[in-house]
């Protein structure tokens, strides 16, 4: 890659386009509903991918990178998409020392096609990522002067990306809600979001971590709270990549409404959240409710970030 900034080189498609939707489940309530489609910035950096991985990408400088996710981690995939793109190597840890022998899945076959170096480890290992030892004992092998991001992108560099994801809707909604993975996202956007603003985030993993790590990240990259942000544990229905046929029969229903498929692990998850709260009445009616649409549903499922 060269010194030029990944933002340039890459062109994306930003501000991305902020739409009207014309859903009775809103606006019977009084509401509005619009769709911040993120998933438009860019064919293979998409949605928050590319507002996290951005200025990852310019602090490595065109440096290898080496980066965690699971086996259908969105994450892994722009990654790889990146190197491919901007000629650097990379190296993804991929959460599962059993998929080291079985056929890769699209989505690991696609950072494959990409020019990724694919490390399986088993769990274990992969939840003490960020111990020194284990995290030296990875960089063995990688190539000399790698960098070390993050699961799901989520660092201080990226949540300071994300903070233009809130300025581009500045004015534009009362609240703004974001599917969460590891946070970052969440953490940038309430920081860019004018005072009158509200982000809320719907976590899709269980646990109820998110706050705190919301919390953490904000004060690494702002030095403390910084915006207006909540978030609603009830719409994770399960766990990670789970389903349910409430939520399937809600995706299909906007996509025919609306002509725009659903990836399921975030985005269905998110506006399944957002019909509910306006079923119990919890937005005044007069509100502007933007959805920021993170991801599409190809190739397979997404992961954390």
């Amino acid at each position: 890659m060269t010194s030029r900034d990944p933002a340039a080189a890459l062109e994306p498609r930003l501000p991305s386009p902020l739409l009207p939707v014309d859903d009775d489940r809103f606006t019977r309530r009084g509401l509005r509903l619009l769709l911040k489609r993120d998933d438009l910035i860019h064919p293979d950096l998409v949605g928050n991918k590319w507002r996290k991985l951005a200025p990852n990408l310019a602090g490595a400088a065109g440096r290898p990178v080496l980066t965690f996710g699971g086996a259908y981690s969105n994450h892994l995939r722009a990654t790889a998409a990146a190197g491919r793109l901007l000629g650097f190597p990379t190296v993804g840890v991929v959460r599962g020392d059993e998929l080291a022998g079985r056929p890769l899945n699209p989505s690991l076959e696609r950072c494959a096609a990409d020019g990724m170096r694919l490390v399986f480890v088993d769990r274990a290992t992969y939840r003490a990522k960020d111990d020194p030892a284990v995290l030296a004992r990875l960089l063995h092998g990688a190539p000399e002067g790698t960098v070390v991001v993050p699961e799901g992108g989520s660092n201080a560099a990226a949540v300071r990306g994300c903070v233009g994801l809130g300025r581009e809707l500045r004015g534009r909604a009362d609240v703004v809600a974001v599917a969460c993975g590891t946070g970052g996202t969440l953490a940038g956007l309430a920081a860019g979001l004018g005072p009158e603003q509200r982000a809320l985030g719907i976590p899709v993993l269980r646990g109820g971590f998110l706050g705190g790590a919301v919390r953490a990240l904000q004060k690494r990259a702002f030095g403390g709270p910084a915006g207006r942000w909540d978030t609603d544990d009830r719409f994770h229905f399960g766990g990670y990549a789970r389903s349910g046929p409430a939520l399937e029969e809600f995706a299909e229903d906007f996509g025919a409404r609306h002509g725009l498929a659903l990836e399921r692990v975030y985005v269905a998850k998110m506006l399944y959240a957002l019909a509910t709260l306006a079923e119990e009445g919890a937005f005044t009616p007069g509100t502007t409710v933007a959805a920021v649409v993170t991801g599409r549903p190809e190739p397979a499922a997404g992961g954390p970030g």
